[in-house]
């Protein structure tokens, strides 16, 4: 994927104002159990009152329970769908909301 601003990478987080690379090995994410809450806390953090998460291009990329509960709690709206559709919500929202999102673009 490229990201403006960030260059060419396969996974990003983006937040309200900014974004980096995404890396999995900070937060121990795996395919299975899937997105962990820390890895939302950051776009949480930086103003996301909206999520979108990718699930990668095969839905391959779990959502840990205990993720969407911590969204839940914080009433947090969130999305999660194949990476293409999640790339073009996050546009869509990010027109008007402040939105974050997650992006794994293989598997």
């Amino acid at each position: 994927m490229e990201i403006e601003g960030l260059g060419v990478g396969k996974d990003f987080k983006l937040y309200p104002g900014g974004g980096r690379p995404w890396d999995w090995r900070e937060t121990d994410t795996r395919h299975v159990p899937g997105i962990q809450p820390a890895d939302v806390e950051e776009l949480l953090d930086h103003g996301a009152r909206v999520v979108v998460l990718s699930r990668g291009m095969e839905l391959a990329l779990h959502v840990c329970p205990e993720t969407l509960e911590l969204l839940r709690r914080r009433d947090v709206r969130v999305h999660f769908e194949e990476t293409r559709a999640a790339v073009e919500r996050y546009n869509r929202l990010a027109q008007t909301e402040p939105v974050g999102g997650l992006f794994h673009s293989t598997c």
